[in-house]
Parts: structure tokens; sequence; C-alpha cells
């Protein structure tokens, strides 16, 4: 006869691993994108410029989308799903917002001439920001997929795992608008 020891599982789950192995991953792109931009901008040729205003209207959406999702997150686990289905909406809707004040942004500057051909200034802000769009894009979609899970009526689950993955990337993508609007301000 042979005793079975039931063990409590502290390990670190799966999906969630894999989500840390991906924002090392990202964070050493735009540490290299940074780092790239620090040294180009001693050359003769570079040109400072003004981020546009949008972008400031544009963090305000991203820094209260975080509130959103993490209010959100806090009425799933509690299990108010009315509560929790408003503030992930709430959430996606700013995600979206914040899209919009960054394009308007950045058309403020295609019509002022400041192109990606004009100078390799304006092609590193638009690259910069350009991949920081793409990963916000990413959430939107993740967002997506959670708003309709949260109004289907089939899904039953409590499982605060798809939660937890996606409040965790959206405060580390509004950290990373944070850390490069302030790297920007800093090193132009």
């Amino acid at each position: 006869m042979s005793t079975v020891a039931i063990v409590s599982n502290n390990k670190l789950h799966p999906h969630k691993f894999t989500l840390w192995v991906a924002i090392g991953s990202i964070l050493m792109m735009f540490a290299g994108l940074t780092s790239a931009y620090v040294v180009k901008r001693n050359q003769a040729n570079w040109i400072s410029f003004e981020l546009p205003v949008m972008f400031w209207y544009s963090t305000a959406a991203m820094l209260l989308s975080s509130i959103s999702l993490y209010l959100a997150a806090k009425a799933f686990k509690d299990r108010s799903m009315v509560k929790y289905r408003v503030l992930i909406s709430t959430t996606l809707v700013l995600g979206v917002l914040f899209l919009l004040f960054q394009i308007m942004g950045f058309s403020q500057l295609w019509y002022a001439g400041l192109t990606l051909q004009s100078n390799v200034a304006y092609s590193f802000l638009y690259v910069i920001v350009g991949f920081h769009a793409l990963h916000v894009i990413g959430g939107i979609i993740a967002l997506i997929v959670m708003s309709l899970k949260a109004f289907s009526v089939k899904t039953k689950i409590y499982s605060s795992v798809p939660v937890e993955l996606m409040s965790t990337y959206w405060h580390f993508v509004d950290v990373l608008w944070v850390y490069l609007l302030i790297f920007l301000l800093m090193i132009r």
C-alpha cells in the first residue's frame, strides 16, 4: 500500500510564465530601439522635435484604462459580473481611444512635414511609438475576446487566469508607454 501526499502546487501557471518571457523579449526590443535612438541622436543631422499634444491625451486614456482594468480584475475575483462587464468594456473603449489619440498625434506630425523620410529622428519616433501601438492593438484584441466572453451567456467558468494575464500585459503596456513618453521628452 502506498501513501499519496497532496502537495500544494505553488508553481507559476504556464501561461503566466509564457507571458513573462514575452514581456522580457518586448523589453529587450524596446531597450535596443531606445539605445539606438540615443546613439543616432548624436549625429549632426539630428533634428529635435516636439511631441504632439495628442500624446498627452493618449497617456491619460492609457492610465485610466489601467485603473479600469485593475477594478475589472477585482470585480471578477469578487464575482461581481455586472461590474466586471462594465469595467472590461470601459478598458476596451479607453484602449481604442488611446490608439485614436496616437493616430491623431501622428497625423499632426505628418501634416507638419515630419514624415519618415524627412529625418532619422522622425523615423525613430514612428518606429518606437508604432511598435508600442502594435502591442496595444494586441491587447485590444485580447480585450475584445474577454469582453465577448464576459457578455456570453454560455460561459460560466470563473478561472481568474485570463483576467490576470490580461491585467499583467495591459499594465506592462501602460508602464512601457509612460517610459517611452518620458524617454522621448528627455532625450530629444
